[in-house]
């Protein structure tokens, strides 16, 4: 058997099912939208170059964009549930198949960390005291990247789940010492820390005992990550057979508790829990933050309005999506709902977490003080209008006929 020749074809099967879709996400808006945002963008950080202002920490946001970008690591193995059997007794040539899943990993990990320093690097010797050069930095950026994957293959392949979890944050915490490190201190200093520490790391990788092939987790990672794919498309357009991951957040276990105990208001019961526990809550809440970073060291100029519009219709797209994995429930169809309670239901939900996101994300822009108060108040009504229409599409599609039981 070709391991390798498998590993291609089943990722020429994995590309075949999503690049039909391709095509309706264009036809969506979405590139009219990325494209404009790319435009506003390049224009916003074009003045910003041209006059830098006093002050700027440029280590700590080189250090907030770059060592995510170098730290972290995922792999595509393309394993299926069946493989756990019939690939076992290949295991000790399995070495052959995962390769390319670890040499494309990296390197397509790679290019993403090369683009974000060369679009911050013009920022970064305007702004820095003592800027390191760029080919040296680009080297130390990459060998974090090399020595985060080799340990990210490592975890996966841990006997103790207790123990991969410990490493995993070992590995961020490496990462993040040795770009500060090298950030921060002289290049001589920095370059011996990062070399110790590496080392340091290295040692205590080969400590744990691990399986050759770890089967189970390896498996459960790549549904997890094929499952991740579908729910961006899903996004834009109806992808069959998408899955829902659920997160236990304790501290959310009480939303939507004081909903009245009637047959008006149990989709609504449903659709907050999922929003509570599934990926949606943690996608907005990390734009959110990015958004809000984002504004406030933008506040000054016409950037800060251009963004916060942005991203807000961004998180209006995703917030769209909650009522999807119910979509083709069984016992939606068989519990008596009320005749349009579904389609009221979620698009209640969605206009009001979305007002809520505009306001905070707004909220940075009261910095400005009294003199920016009515660009302010101009941009909050752009908000609001941005979480009306997103109301009124959202609507607009779940009163379609293919959807008219909503």
């Amino acid at each position: 058997m070709d391991l390798r020749e498998l590993r291609g074809r089943r990722r020429s099967q994995a590309m075949g099912g999503i690049m039909p879709y391709v095509g309706y996400i264009i036809q969506s808006g979405v590139a009219m939208v990325f494209a404009f945002g790319l435009i506003a963008f390049a224009a916003w950080y074009t003045a910003l170059l041209q006059d830098v202002p006093e002050g700027l920490p440029i280590l700590p946001i080189m250090l907030a964009v770059l060592a995510p970008a170098a730290v972290h690591s995922s792999f595509r193995t393309y394993l299926q549930e069946p493989d756990a059997i019939f690939l076992l007794p290949q295991g000790h040539r399995m070495k052959a198949y995962f390769a390319p899943a670890w040499v494309s990993g990296t390197v397509w990990k790679s290019l993403r960390l090369l683009l974000l320093l060369l679009l911050l690097w013009p920022l970064y010797i305007r702004s820095a005291a003592e800027p390191k050069a760029l080919a040296a930095t680009l080297l130390l950026l990459l060998g974090v990247k090399v020595l985060s994957s080799f340990g990210c293959w490592r975890e996966l392949n841990l006997i103790s789940p207790p123990a991969a979890a410990g490493y995993r944050l070992l590995r961020w915490a490496v990462g993040l010492l040795i770009a500060a490190a090298w950030l921060w201190q002289p290049a001589l200093r920095g370059l011996l820390f990062s070399g110790l520490l590496a080392a340091a790391y290295l040692a205590a990788l080969a400590v744990p005992a691990r399986h050759r092939v770890a089967w189970d987790r390896l498996i459960a990672t790549e549904k997890a990550q094929a499952e991740r794919a579908l729910l961006l498309l899903g996004w834009f357009v109806d992808v069959p057979g998408r899955g829902q991951k659920v997160y236990r957040r304790r501290w959310l276990s009480r939303w939507g508790a004081g909903l009245p105990w009637k047959k008006e208001t149990a989709y609504r019961f449903l659709l907050t829990k999922t929003l509570a526990r599934g990926e949606t809550l943690g996608m907005v809440t990390r734009i959110g933050v990015l958004t809000l970073l984002l504004v406030y060291w933008t506040r000054g100029g016409w950037g800060a309005p251009v963004l916060y519009l942005f991203f807000l219709f961004v998180i209006g797209v995703q917030l769209s999506g909650v009522a999807k994995p119910h979509e083709e429930s069984f016992w939606l169809t068989v519990y008596p709902l009320p005749e349009g309670s579904r389609r009221r239901s979620t698009v209640s939900l969605v206009f009001g977490q979305h007002l809520i996101w505009a306001v905070l994300l707004w909220l940075p822009l009261l910095a400005n003080g009294a003199d920016g108060l009515g660009a302010s108040l101009l941009t909050l009504a752009g908000g609001a209008a941005v979480a009306g229409l997103t109301r009124y599409r959202l609507d607009r599609r779940l009163r379609q006929p293919n959807e008219e039981d909503l």
